[in-house]
């Protein structure tokens, strides 16, 4: 009798244990909460990692470098996407853009306009620099002859677009620690360039201006990219922040100026092709450095 009752009572015990772990696992805290099949808290509340410290003894060669990110190659896409205006199917991503922009709404970040971080910048003188008013004309033909008429003219407002940023721009610190004998990498300044298209001389012209620059040494500015995640093809519970990736250099990117004496990017002294092998000329010398100093 006693065995029955033990065994009933074991029973119950993981028949309620196992209803309770199904219940919790179907019926998420959140009402709105009907996407997910599993709570999803790991990024509420984290926080970037602090760099170590570096003293300024430590380093006995630096060399600044400045990249473009060209979000519309293939493997930075994850930097673009989702769109702006999509509202279906973003599974809670947002692009960098947006990512920065909503930061910089919210006063959560500072930005700056120059890479040196000396000119403050703030969202609504951004958005003012680039709205524009323009005069389109709009044509108007008879009902029955169809023979054009005077027509009228329009005033278009067009506003800052985010999904016209194509591509960003990095600054960053190449240095030897002499604590570990290594060469490493710090990116300090992270820039979003506009596709900037406005009227000039009855000809619709556009070109590539930094929107402001982010210093990416600013904690807030890591707190807040640690928070949002990128889209990863390979693993979608991968939760790789874009603080994340660009502390791992998770992106393709090409070379358009390094320090120099005429302090001068490198289109001001070469273009097409010979620009571009320039580029890999100053990557090779920077990879170059940290085996050279080596001696066998």
């Amino acid at each position: 009798m006693k065995k029955i009752l033990f065994c009933l009572g074991l029973f119950i015990f993981l028949t309620g244990g196992f209803t309770a772990n199904a219940q919790s696992i179907i019926d998420a805290d959140d009402e709105n909460n009907f996407n997910n099949y599993y709570n999803k808290t790991l990024a509420n509340g984290k926080q970037a990692m602090p760099y170590a410290y570096l003293r300024e003894s430590d380093v006995v060669w630096e060399h600044a470098v400045w990249r473009v990110i060209d979000f519309r190659e293939k493997f930075n896409q994850f930097f673009y996407f989702p769109l702006h205006d999509e509202r279906i199917g973003t599974e809670g991503r947002v692009s960098l853009t947006d990512a920065v922009m909503k930061a910089l709404e919210n006063g959560e970040i500072s930005v700056f306009k120059d890479d040196e971080f000396k000119i403050p910048f703030t969202f609504e003188e951004m958005a003012a620099s680039l709205s524009q008013e323009r005069i389109i004309h709009i044509a108007e033909y008879d009902e029955y002859t169809g023979d054009e008429l005077e027509g009228r003219d329009s005033v278009v407002h067009d506003e800052f677009n985010p999904q016209d940023v194509y591509s960003a721009r990095i600054k960053e610190y190449w240095y030897i620690d002499k604590q570990d004998t290594r060469q490493k990498v710090r990116i300090v300044g992270l820039a979003l360039v506009y596709n900037y298209c406005r009227d000039r001389q009855d000809e619709r012209v556009c070109e590539n201006v930094d929107l402001f620059w982010v210093p990416m040494n600013d904690m807030h500015v890591r707190n807040a990219l640690v928070k949002v995640y990128a889209y990863d093809e390979n693993n979608s519970h991968a939760q790789r922040s874009y603080d994340d990736i660009f502390i791992d250099r998770y992106f393709d990117s090409f070379i358009y100026r390094e320090s120099n004496t005429m302090n001068r990017p490198i289109a001001a002294y070469l273009t097409g092709t010979d620009a571009i092998l320039e580029s890999q000329a100053i990557e090779d010398k920077i990879f170059d450095i940290e085996s050279d100093m080596w001696e066998y």
